[in-house]
This record gives C-alpha cells, structure tokens and sequence, in this order.
C-alpha cells in the first residue's frame, strides 16, 4: 500500500525511531509499503519515520534496481576520507544542498524475514544508507548544514508549499 510522507514540521520526523522486535508478518506488511511508496515517488530511499511510523526501518532502491530493507540497522564503521553530494529528501521535496559525508559505510541490519546481514558500501548506497539511518535518529539532512544555511533551506521550503497551496486553492 502506498503511504502518504510526512514533510518537514511534521514532529515525527524529528523524533527517535524505536527497534522491530517482531519479524512477523507485520514487518513484511511495512517493509512492502515502504518500497512500494518509494517506487511510487521519485526518490532513492525512504524510512519509517517518513510514514510516521517510528520505527527503525527503512528501504532503498538505487538504479541497480535492488531492493534493499534494513531492519534495526546499526552502522559499525564509516571511512575517515569524506565527500561532498547534493542531497534531497521526500520529506523535504525540491529542496537540495551540499552534505559532507564519509565516502564509506559499514553497516549491520536485519531484511524483513529477520535474517541478519553485514553490508559494506560507498557512494551513493553509502550516502543513501547514512541519509536513511539519520532518519531512525531524528535527523534530516539539512541538519547537516549550518543554521544560516538550514533556516534559508526551511524557508524556501515554506515558500514553495504556500505557493503549491495558492495554486491549488485557485483552481478550485
């Protein structure tokens, strides 16, 4: 089923994300509606908190077209040499900024049948993965930026959805 995303100044987005601890038949159910809202819209990732489900989960599907669900994923290692990429988010929609990230992760979780796994990527996935993982914690990525540089980002952001809502209030 495909869920509505919260966007920024929804609270559940800034809150912390807590651990499945059932792989039932649930978790697939949620894990299945995460891939199925993110194929819906155009991003790359997307975790729980998104749908404003406060748990720690999330899915990313790049142009290698795999699908990919960490269930309480815990990053156990990240590379000292970093990099600079342009970022967005569907909880922040067609808002982008530079964000200094470490070029590598390394990361443990479970899949959505509770089978573990140990992952170790780089670029994009390792920027996606650290992306969706600062979601389970509250963070968003213009958290990265200084506050100069965020409170310009929000108010872009504001100004774009009153517009988008003057359009939609003028053709009805």
């Amino acid at each position: 089923m495909i869920r509505n995303i919260l966007l920024l100044g929804s609270e559940v987005l800034s809150e912390n994300s807590e651990p499945i601890e059932n792989f039932g038949e649930d978790t697939k159910k949620l894990a299945s509606d995460l891939l199925q809202t993110l194929e819906a819209n155009p991003g790359i990732g997307l975790a729980g908190p998104q749908i404003g489900v406060l748990k720690r989960i999330f899915v990313i599907k790049l142009d290698d077209g795999i699908k990919r669900v960490f269930i309480n994923p815990q990053i156990t290692g990240t590379t000292a040499e970093t990099s600079v990429y342009q970022e967005g988010c569907l909880s922040i929609p067609d808002i982008w900024c530079d964000v200094v990230r470490p070029v590598g992760v390394s990361i443990f979780a479970y899949d959505e049948n509770g089978k573990p796994f140990n992952l170790d990527a780089d670029g994009l996935l390792a920027r996606c993965i650290q992306h969706e993982y600062d979601h389970l914690n509250g963070r968003l990525f213009i958290d990265h930026v200084d506050s100069v540089q965020r409170e310009h980002l929000v108010s872009r952001f504001e100004k774009k959805r009153l517009a988008q809502r003057r359009k939609k209030k003028a053709r009805a």
